[in-house]
């Protein structure tokens, strides 16, 4: 699946040219270096899936009132997030293939333009998605550690802005990405927002662990046997390993790879790496698959609205 601009700027950096990439590519390791070859009727089902499974959340979580809360508004918007991610990845290999294979033809400056309309939706889902991630983590740690307080502080009123204002600041942040694509200071940006909602994961994930882990150990203190502590903690542990896990194999690649872009885009294993750009962008959408399983069907409220949605009982 190729690229058009500015999105190939981020498939390999714009200083390398093709000869230089096509040198350092056989030169770094031959075939292995050569890329991989991602059908795109791949990209079309985890696409369709994806777009089926969080509609399927945002259906659920406006049918029931029960779930208008603050928690499923942000796992609303999380599904909002990673539908956008789908569907403009979608529309993204729809219109290049329309082009390619002359079906729709376009002045030159329109393409351009209806390109730029595309990868700013690609990057404000994309902004958006991590964005939810890390308040939906933030949420939880309310929710655990100020219980007593929670309502008081995740008001509606206090969603609401928090939800308005990461739509806005991704729709400004990835416009302007898309305006200067070319500036290592955007792409810089970029990753260091992405480590800092890493950072904020693992610290609030492993401060609920070990609260939890804290809490099970005290109750199993007063039984015997205390098999309850081994069970409860193995548990977290996994959980918390998936949920960690995922955020870093899905997204990890991709912003891995922009730094490499920056710190040496002509280095020949660096161009190696890049080669793979359409695997890593099948690993985010396939976090948008994933979202759902983690975040959203574990709620048993969630499936049991779920089931009648599916089945049309409104």
């Amino acid at each position: 699946m190729s690229t058009l601009a500015p999105l190939r700027l981020l498939r390999e950096p714009s200083n390398a040219s093709e000869g230089n990439h096509s040198n350092a590519t056989v030169g770094a390791g031959g075939g292995w270096c050569q890329g991989l070859d991602i059908p795109n009727e791949l990209f079309l089902a985890l696409g369709l899936v994806s777009l089926v499974e969080n509609l399927l959340v945002v259906a659920a979580i406006l049918k029931n009132r029960n779930l208008h809360s603050p928690t499923y508004y942000f796992i609303c918007c999380l599904a909002v997030s990673d539908m956008l991610v789908s569907i403009s990845n979608l529309v993204k290999m729809l219109f290049m293939l329309l082009l390619e294979h002359g079906v729709l033809v376009m002045r030159p400056s329109i393409v351009r333009h209806m390109d730029s309309v595309i990868d700013t939706l690609i990057c404000s889902s994309v902004v958006s998605s991590l964005s939810f991630l890390g308040v939906i983590a933030v949420d939880r740690y309310i929710t655990i550690f100020y219980a007593l307080r929670y309502h008081s502080i995740m008001t509606l009123q206090r969603a609401v802005v928090t939800m308005a204002s990461v739509w806005l600041a991704s729709t400004v942040s990835s416009t302007v990405l898309i305006t200067y694509y070319r500036s290592n200071t955007i792409l810089l940006c970029l990753i260091g927002f992405f480590l800092f909602m890493l950072v904020l994961m693992l610290v609030l994930y492993i401060h609920m662990f070990a609260l939890a882990r804290h809490h099970l150990h005290s109750i199993s203190s007063q039984q015997k046997p205390p098999t309850a502590h081994r069970g409860g903690s193995l548990k977290g542990a996994v959980t918390l390993t998936i949920l960690l896990g995922v955020f870093f194999i899905c997204w990890g690649p991709f912003f891995f790879h922009l730094i490499l872009i920056v710190t040496c885009p002509t280095n020949p294993f660096c161009a190696c790496f890049f080669s793979y750009f359409n695997l890593f962008l099948i690993l985010i959408i396939c976090n948008s698959v994933i979202d759902p399983l983690i975040y959203a069907f574990r709620s048993q409220e969630l499936r049991r609205t779920l089931r009648e949605v599916v089945t049309c009982s409104w």
